[in-house]
């Protein structure tokens, strides 16, 4: 049997947003409901952390150094040594209910991040893309729970998840124009297999889903929908997962601990978890900024 384990005690509350920085060797990762960005070195074993001092959804590196933060109402650059954050964006000012959860790059190098309510309210986020120039534009309404994200490997395909659904969908996408059409529903998740969360993408081009309340990273193929491998974790809320290292076979995943739903009475919730993949992932793209 598949199994991951410990690289970090982190206790998070609620981690996410895990990404692999493939020239500073390095995952970057969130903390959400405690508002730190993470950087874990998997050689030193050292993580250090900056406190952003407001929730925080997660964290995607910039072309030309630094990073792109989903903070709780916003779009900001995060300078991580100083901590110092500059807003960039901010489409949901009119929503105080509302906060950014996950997001990602595009191939094209936009930034792509979704929201959700923080009072439980069904259908009240939307998913965003912001490009250099500084637009942001609405993809998709009525969301629940924005989540996982990826592109296929001929970049003709974006994969998208609201966990509330159980379903991972596909739009047809533009890399040209970032436009994407035609939503249809690839992958079903069964209720014993908890919900869909954060997502990544193998060199074979199958997702590999974190699932919340499931105990488990799963492998999908969305051309069948089917399932084709899991790998379990010893923490009930699985939320997110990455390749890295060297050799982009080292798969990463994120917890929640005691917040947002998290599970207290399991002792391993909220810690950072690796396992070896047969299968490589693929590098993740950054902002052109």
């Amino acid at each position: 049997m598949n199994e991951a384990r410990i690289v970090l005690k982190s206790s998070a509350k609620l981690g996410e947003g895990s990404i692999w920085d493939s020239r500073e060797k390095c995952l970057w990762w969130v903390d959400i409901t405690a508002g730190r960005v993470h950087r874990y070195d998997p050689v030193t074993g050292e993580n250090r952390t900056c406190e952003v001092g407001q929730m925080v959804g997660t964290v995607v590196m910039c072309e030309n150094g630094g990073l792109l933060v989903a903070i709780e109402k916003g779009i900001a650059t995060l300078d991580f040594e100083s901590g110092r954050i500059e807003l960039l964006a901010q489409p949901e000012a009119d929503k105080p209910t509302n906060r950014f959860n996950d997001g990602k790059c595009d191939p094209a190098g936009r930034f792509w991040a979704g929201t959700m309510s923080l009072t439980g309210e069904e259908k009240a986020g939307s998913l965003y893309v912001y490009d250099a120039s500084g637009r942001v534009r609405t993809m998709v309404g009525d969301v629940t729970t924005s989540n996982g994200i990826v592109w296929s490997l001929d970049r003709m395909t974006m994969y998208y998840i609201d966990t509330r659904t159980r379903e991972v969908w596909a739009y047809d996408y533009d890399l040209e124009t970032g436009d994407i059409a035609n939503r249809r529903t690839v992958v079903e998740v069964s209720a014993d297999l908890g919900s869909p969360d954060g997502m990544t993408i193998d060199a074979e081009g199958m997702l590999w889903v974190a699932h919340w309340g499931g105990w488990a990273v799963n492998r999908w193929d969305p051309g069948t929908g089917l399932r084709l491998d899991s790998v379990k974790v010893p923490a009930e809320c699985v939320t997110s997962c990455a390749f890295g290292g060297d050799d982009l076979k080292t798969l990463y995943i994120t917890t929640a601990g005691g917040g947002e739903g998290g599970k207290t009475e399991q002792p391993d919730s909220g810690h950072l978890f690796a396992w070896k993949s047969p299968v490589p992932g693929v590098e993740a793209f950054r902002f052109a900024d």
